[in-house]
């Protein structure tokens, strides 16, 4: 798997907890202190993002890491 694929399927799984819990980007921006343009890059896997933003988001969606960090069990890393 790479770096990139990674990035992508993080970004997804962002995206579907967001939206799982119908909150829509502005608000999850507003309540995880970032930037809208950041976050529309992350959730299209454009950028990758910091662990301490990833546990913003987390917290701002009120959801385990396990929704939103990809799974990789399994998978060589390169």
């Amino acid at each position: 798997m790479e770096e990139n694929d990674l990035t992508i399927l993080f970004g997804r799984n962002l995206k579907a907890a967001r939206v799982k819990r119908n909150i829509k980007q502005e608000e999850l921006c507003a309540l995880a202190n970032i930037d809208r343009s950041y976050l529309s890059k992350v959730e299209t896997g454009s950028y990758k993002i910091t662990l301490f933003k990833v546990y913003s988001l987390a917290a701002a969606l009120n959801c385990p890491l396990s929704e939103i960090l990809p799974e990789v069990l399994g998978v060589k890393i390169n």
